[in-house]
């Protein structure tokens, strides 16, 4: 039996993936915060995943629950470090500090806990991919969304830099950019947003993206012309059409 371990399984991308590895038979191990949507999810699966509340910025919890995880089912064939949060920031703001250092220790240093846990053992028995949820936002910086930006653009250099360590040992390191997908977290947005696809579509399109082991990729592909176009356009141009953007609320 397949086995997949996913972090921030409470809600949003985190529980659609949950549910679509599920029904293929997966056996899964699901973290997030939330311990009471954490259960209740479990309740309506099948086979019934094994759960566990924590917080991924607490390396310790998040080792525990690997090594519980691995000593019931085995190494997982693949870890999702999904869990991230998603706010609007100031940088003049005195109470926005504790919301980067929040930002950046959720987003980044909770994808890298996720992976410490299990990279070893999957380096023993060479096999296992690693995948790591980032966003479009890491591509440019968006205006009132500093910390989000920049956690994601750690993100996504952070596994470029694992998937190169670990190319020899037989792992295979997996990003993936979202766009816009429906899911609480874009919920509170409230400007347009392009190429905004339904949640159960977007994680369709992510299984096969982790199954080709794809190194690099954004979902929908729409969303990734409009970003590698964004990448190249000159700063005066970009800061002038952006500083007129709506920001995201704080």
């Amino acid at each position: 039996m397949r086995k997949i371990f996913i972090t921030g399984a409470s809600s949003g991308i985190g529980e659609s993936m949950a549910r679509f590895y599920a029904s293929q038979g997966v056996q899964l191990g699901l973290v997030a915060r939330r311990a009471d949507f954490l259960h209740r999810l479990a309740d309506e699966l099948e086979p019934r995943p094994a759960v566990y509340p924590l917080d991924v910025r607490d390396a310790a919890a998040l080792k525990s629950a690997a090594l519980d995880f691995t000593d019931r089912f085995g190494v997982p064939d693949v870890v999702i470090a999904n869990a991230g949060v998603s706010r609007g920031t100031l940088t003049e703001m005195a109470d926005d500090l504790k919301v980067f250092q929040e930002v950046f220790d959720i987003n980044v240093m909770g994808m890298v806990n996720t992976f410490h846990a299990f990279v070893e053992p999957m380096k023993q028995q060479k096999h296992g991919t690693l995948v790591g949820i980032s966003s479009v936002a890491g591509f440019r910086g968006i205006p009132g969304g500093g910390a989000y930006s920049a956690s994601k653009a750690a993100a996504i250099r952070y596994c470029e830099s694992l998937r190169v360590e670990l190319r020899s040992e037989g792992i295979s390191v997996v990003t993936i950019c979202p766009g816009y997908i429906k899911t609480p977290m874009t919920a509170v947005n409230k400007f347009k947003m392009p190429f905004l696809i339904d949640v159960d579509e977007a994680v369709v399109r992510f299984a096969r993206a982790i199954d080709a082991k794809t190194s690099f990729t954004v979902i929908p592909w729409s969303m990734g012309v409009a970003a590698r176009v964004l990448r190249v356009v000159p700063n005066w141009l970009y800061d002038r059409v952006f500083s007129r953007m709506p920001r995201k609320p704080r």
